[in-house]
């Protein structure tokens, strides 16, 4: 493959990024290929060395969704991060899909049911008192408070447990793949 070949895979595979990261990744690879001219090596050592440009355009694509989720912790940031490191499409991601795909489906369901129950609260809290609670009207104002608490306080360990499989999720990515920046520090 030539250098210009490799150049124009990689910027097909980085389509969809903002043209800026485009201009300055691909600006990178055309100096590295510069560089070695200089050094003597041919354009055809480069290619090799760097591999596969469609791999290497998703490993800096996960790289820049990482960057992205550290900089600003959104749903938004997290989901495109974790599509960007599934679509690397490597051989051990098919064994973490298995276990990852229900723990988002636990993790979504304990947060629709977190939604429920503070609903719930804030139906006692409202429709207690005039109904004849048990316990009296007292009773269900601290009865629909304690459920909302609940809720409120169980969405807050759920979000950060949240946080922290997108973390770790991550710290997988970047601990195999060769692009990314290390998950371990090596001088450590």
């Amino acid at each position: 493959m030539t250098r210009d070949e490799f150049l124009k895979r990689l910027r097909r595979g980085l389509e969809g990024m903002p043209a800026a990261s485009i201009d300055d990744i691909m600006n990178d690879y055309e100096v590295h290929f510069e560089a070695a001219r200089e050094e003597g090596r041919s354009d055809a050592e480069v290619v090799e060395a760097l591999g596969d440009p469609g791999r290497l355009a998703r490993e800096l694509r996960l790289e820049a969704g990482i960057k992205r989720w550290e900089e600003v912790r959104t749903p938004s940031s997290a989901v495109g991060a974790v599509v960007a490191f599934l679509g690397l499409g490597a051989l051990d991601i098919l064994v973490l899909i298995p276990i990852l795909l229900p723990v988002i489906g636990v993790v979504i369901g304990l947060y629709v049911a977190m939604f429920g129950l503070f609903v719930a609260g804030g139906g006692i809290l409202i429709i207690g008192p005039f109904s004849g609670f048990p316990g009296g009207p007292v009773a269900a104002l601290l009865c629909g408070l304690g459920l909302m608490a609940a809720a409120t306080g169980i969405t807050a360990l759920l979000t950060i447990g949240s946080i922290g499989l997108v973390n770790a999720i991550l710290w997988f990515g970047r601990l195999h793949y060769r692009v990314l920046k290390p998950a371990i520090d090596p001088e450590a």
